[in-house]
């Protein structure tokens, strides 16, 4: 059977201990959190939880049934690509080295990354890409001196 990646958004009640429930209730089951984000939603009743996970399409199914069953929990959705835009935040730390210089600007132009601090060294990017592309991205720049990373996970609105 085919362990998938599964991104699933959930809106649910922004009140205290809601996440730890959600992921308790996971946990417990022995499914996995690969990567979250939460935030307030412009209710600020209304917490948006984004979480990928692996498996295959009856653990999907399992999965989504249990979230439906909690009580703090308002709406599920499974994120199907087509209805849906994804993206992840990266800010990676770079170490300017001299041989580098050059193909660190040309690619920061020609991929539109922005740069949020700079000093004769150290550089900071902000890179916005799909799951997929930022593993490439951060591979490619680990070979261009990366020494630190920090990245959001996956996000996801509807179209």
């Amino acid at each position: 059977m085919e362990r998938k990646e599964h991104i699933i958004s959930l809106l649910v009640k922004n009140a205290p201990d809601v996440l730890a429930r959600i992921a308790g209730a996971l946990g417990g089951k022995g499914y996995n959190i690969e990567s979250l984000c939460v935030n307030a939603t412009a209710d600020y009743n209304v917490s948006k939880i984004v979480l990928t996970t692996r498996g295959n399409l009856a653990t999907l199914n399992r999965i989504e049934k249990l979230l439906n069953k909690l009580i703090d929990v308002i709406q599920v959705d499974v994120v199907n690509p087509d209805r849906f835009v994804e993206k992840e935040l990266t800010l990676a730390k770079i170490k300017i080295a001299e041989e580098f210089r050059s193909k660190i600007a040309v690619d920061i132009d020609s991929y539109k990354w922005k740069v949020v601090w700079l000093n004769g060294d150290y550089l900071i990017l902000e890179v916005t890409a799909d799951k997929d592309e930022m593993d490439q991205i951060l591979q490619h720049l680990s070979e261009l001196g990366m020494v630190e990373y920090t990245r959001t996970g996956t996000i996801v609105i509807e179209r």
